[in-house]
């Protein structure tokens, strides 16, 4: 889904997205597409807060019910007293779904083999992706479940799997990790945390037990997070990693990221990749939407998955939350 398009194909192209995921935003979306006035209000917010996922939360933080009638949304927005434009206009969708490290963990295993991982999130929000450690694993394949048993205290994540992923035999070796972001949250405040549970959609009930999973493990010991603009301090961070980190391998990630910067953005930051790609400072691991990160190709990935890819090659098709992995090849 991309958001630097008009209102009304952005709504209809999220209620693809959310079909068979949370039918009440999928509903709204569709409303919202149809409806000029509401199209009107929202036109009136800058460009990157008219997103669905922000406004549905904030919305909802003011007493919208989800699952609801649209004629609640559509009340609440058109007689706002401020209040909602407010919490519009100062959050953002940060939500880094923990269920995505069942798809990422065998990306990094392709790239690292035996070697431990030196990873730098871009986007992480509160970093709950970044502790892949903490977490054991139950991929379903044809041939059967690959599981690996969550350390003390851990939860596990589940994923149905296809084609030949490579899925590890153990739970990996963190050497070093960080994240890099223009707003981290804060794991140990609860305001924020709250603010994650509103983003999470209103029927994923599962998603809300396990985002408060993350928090208690990634609240053990947070990893640090560096307030930053990726296009500026990226590099400085590869260089940290690969000083205090040596034999590990560097992998700068992100998930649902690219589609928040404009396409000027997304370009220059492709091509950063790239050419470390090339000149061996990193691997780079990203998990998008199909034909938001130029270059790398979504080809037959269906509404609601994300191209996951490596080194900007796809590698498989991974579903938005994590549920599910199509590994190419």
């Amino acid at each position: 889904m991309r958001l630097d398009g008009d209102v009304p194909a952005m709504y209809a192209e999220f209620a693809d997205y959310a079909d068979g995921s949370s039918p009440s935003f999928a509903r709204w979306a569709r409303r919202v597409a149809a409806d000029a006035d509401v199209v009107a209000w929202l036109e009136d917010l800058p460009p990157v807060k008219r997103q669905p996922n922000l406004v549905f939360a904030a919305a909802r933080r003011h007493g919208v019910p989800a699952p609801g009638p649209y004629e609640g949304l559509r009340r609440a927005l058109l007689a706002d007293d401020g209040s909602i434009r407010a919490t519009i206009l100062s959050h953002a969708t940060q939500t880094n779904e923990a269920g995505r490290m069942a798809t990422l963990v065998p990306a990094f295993a392709a790239v690292a083999g035996e070697r431990p991982l030196a990873l730098i999130e871009v986007g992480p929000s509160a970093g709950l992706c970044l502790v892949p450690d903490r977490w054991g694993y139950a991929w379903r394949t044809p041939a059967g479940e690959k599981r690996i048993p969550a350390p003390d205290g851990g939860g596990v994540l589940s994923c149905d799997v296809t084609g030949p992923a490579p899925l590890p035999d153990r739970v990996p070796t963190v050497a070093w990790r960080t994240g890099l972001d223009l707003n981290p949250l804060d794991v140990r405040d609860d305001e924020q945390m709250a603010w994650l549970e509103t983003l999470v959609w209103p029927e994923a009930d599962d998603r809300r037990a396990q985002l408060r999973t993350a928090i208690r493990l990634t609240r053990v010991d947070p990893p640090p997070l560096v307030r930053g603009d990726l296009l500026v301090d990226l590099d400085g961070l590869i260089d940290r990693a690969q000083a205090e980190a040596p034999g590990a391998a560097v992998i700068v990630f992100h998930t649902v990221v690219a589609m928040y910067l404009s396409a000027d953005d997304r370009a220059a930051f492709a091509d950063a990749m790239r050419a470390r790609v090339a000149a061996g400072r990193c691997h780079w691991v990203s998990s998008e939407v199909p034909g938001v990160v130029p270059g790398v190709a979504g080809d037959g990935v269906t509404a609601g998955r994300l191209v996951l890819a490596i080194d900007g090659a796809p590698a498989g098709a991974a579903h938005q939350h994590g549920r599910t992995l199509d590994w190419f090849g």
